[in-house]
């Protein structure tokens, strides 16, 4: 058993150490939000916060998560940041397939964290593991500068 502080809870999670985040959370403990996507790192589907930072949970052991945060997408709409990067997300009609999403309002909202005025560029490098296949960047880069406003 390895206990995990996920949204601001102590859960237990029956499995080996080694076990990436994403299948503890998927697998374990029936949350879906976080999605899989390419197992490897390399398209950010699978994003959640471990102490705040963005991080891929498909190649994250669970072992590197003990005692410290983890937060998921499930958490968002009740984080003041997450919940504006959520509604500028509706706002500017963001997803089309929807399946990278939750990835990629995870990795907003830790870019808004640390940035509160991104510029394009800035937008551009904290997203740059998220990939889209839908190709809504446009669309995300607006929802985050929108964001941005609303918390400032």
């Amino acid at each position: 058993m390895v206990t995990l502080n996920i949204n601001g809870r102590d859960v237990q999670v029956d499995a080996d150490p080694s076990t990436p985040i994403l299948w503890a959370l998927r697998d374990n403990l029936n949350m879906t939000g976080t999605k899989f996507g390419c197992g490897m790192a390399m398209c950010g589907a699978c994003t959640v916060h471990l102490e705040g930072q963005a991080i891929r949970s498909c190649v994250t052991p669970i072992s590197a998560a003990v005692g410290q945060k983890i937060s998921t997408i499930e958490a968002m709409s009740a984080d003041k940041v997450g919940k504006a990067v959520q509604d500028a997300w509706v706002k500017h009609d963001v997803p089309q397939c929807g399946y990278c999403q939750s990835g990629q309002v995870m990795s907003a909202t830790a870019l808004l964290r640390t940035n509160k005025s991104p510029s394009d560029t800035d937008i551009d490098n904290a997203m740059s593991g998220n990939i889209c296949r839908c190709g809504t960047y446009q669309r995300i880069r607006a929802a985050i500068k929108d964001a941005a406003k609303s918390i400032a």
